[in-house]
């Protein structure tokens, strides 16, 4: 049986792994699913169609699977999904997703969320990220894995963070950051690889050379992305060994809608 607290409301339709915690006057609406080993603290609200992984940790005051910030909203029963080992810190803030996109709003799992995170309808965040505190995030943004987000970063809607990419704090972005590039300020600027992360991750000093590589075709010679895209496909045939690593950067800037951040 679930370790709900006195003054803690948990709709009896609600579905409660045998081990989870709820704190002093949390609210857990009916459509909510919590898996085994979370923790849920005092004051959190979780509502709406809401399903929750296993060994999450979600802190006081965090408002879950709230309805949609969008005037279009009319009520439809759209979801949000959350995975596994993730800290959700105090006043997060989280809304289900718009039929104006898949329904469905996904945090992925292992990520650290500091205070005041919030992560709007139809975002899709993926594993092992950390958005420190007021990391804002705006409708339909998709946040690759290893993304780290500096404080007080705002997200524009539609924008795209590649993997293992890196913000600084009070960055504003309007358009796409690629796999492995940091970027900071307002208006946003481009500052080079995350290579300490890559290090810290386990990238190989030849990895790392072979980004670098693509960064200056990219960044530093003068070219037009598509130019930039041709020169860097042939740096996948000079350095099959790193083919992976320059394949996902290509098809991030081959898929890019609003444009690169350049």
């Amino acid at each position: 049986m679930a370790a709900i607290h006195p003054t803690a409301f948990v709709d009896p339709a609600a579905k409660l792994a045998a081990d989870v915690e709820v704190g002093p006057f949390a609210v857990i609406g009916p459509h909510v699913t919590i898996g085994a080993g979370t923790k849920v603290a005092a004051h959190t609200v979780i509502q709406g169609h809401t399903s929750i992984g296993r060994n999450n940790r979600i802190h006081e005051f965090c408002s879950l699977g709230g309805p949609p910030q969008d005037k279009k909203y009319a009520g439809e029963p759209t979801r949000l999904e959350v995975g596994d080992g993730n800290t959700i810190r105090e006043y997060c803030t989280m809304n289900t997703g718009t039929v104006q996109d898949t329904g469905v709003t996904r945090v992925g799992s292992n990520n650290w969320l500091m205070a005041y995170v919030h992560i709007a309808h139809d975002c899709v965040v993926g594993d092992n990220t950390i958005f420190a505190n007021n990391a804002q995030l705006a409708g339909h943004v998709i946040i690759g894995d290893w993304v780290i987000l500096g404080g007080v970063t705002g997200v524009h809607q539609f924008v795209k963070i590649g993997p293992h990419a890196m913000t600084g704090g009070g960055t504003m972005l309007v358009q796409d950051i690629p796999p492995y590039v940091m970027a900071n300020g307002n208006p946003a600027a481009t500052r080079g690889l995350n290579i300490e992360g890559l290090r810290r991750r386990g990238f190989s000093p030849e990895a790392i050379a072979a980004l670098k590589r693509a960064y200056k075709i990219l960044y530093r010679d003068g070219l037009g992305l598509a130019q930039a895209i041709e020169q860097i496909d042939a740096l996948v045939a000079a350095e099959p060994e790193q083919a992976s690593h320059l394949r996902l950067l290509l098809q991030f800037l081959r898929e890019s809608e609003r444009g690169i951040l350049r």
